[in-house]
């Protein structure tokens, strides 16, 4: 069993960790050097921005998210559990807390591409470039929550 919750500072390294795992599992596509850059950036803030975890049952982090408000800014799942449900999870509890989500996709990561549209995103624009202005074209998603009847 899965459970969610705030990351706290003693998670730093694991977070990071399941990060490189993650990109290095699914982000061929990146370029050594714009790898290097983006890896960077996210040591210097990931660490120490507030999100929210899924862990196991002793509590160790196997993914992660972050959302600003409805916006889901990123969303990781250390590889050795991909397909066990926990990226769904994530994606559960942050509609839970909003009617609707949206999140952008390197579009070239075919994987969570997949994973999204499975889970009933629909792609609302692309565009050519990520948000530093690299050239990895992003789609731009979004999911409505169920009504329940």
């Amino acid at each position: 069993m899965t459970n969610i919750r705030k990351s706290h500072a003693g998670d730093g390294d694991r977070i990071l960790e399941i990060w490189r795992s993650a990109v290095l599992a699914t982000h061929a596509f990146l370029l050594r050097a714009d790898y290097a850059e983006i890896e960077k950036e996210v040591r210097d803030f990931l660490p120490s921005t507030p999100l929210l975890l899924a862990v196991d049952r002793e509590d160790k982090p196997l993914g992660f998210m972050l959302l600003d408000g409805s916006h889901m800014e990123a969303l990781f799942v250390d590889p050795d559990y991909h397909g066990q449900g926990i990226g769904r999870r994530l994606v559960k509890h942050a509609l839970s807390l909003s009617a609707s989500l949206t999140t952008d996709v390197n579009e070239q990561n075919e994987q969570a591409s997949a994973f999204y549209f499975h889970l009933g995103f629909t792609a609302t624009h692309r565009s050519a470039t990520d948000g530093q202005g690299r050239p990895y074209p992003l789609l731009h998603l979004e999911i409505q929550q169920q009504p329940k009847i």
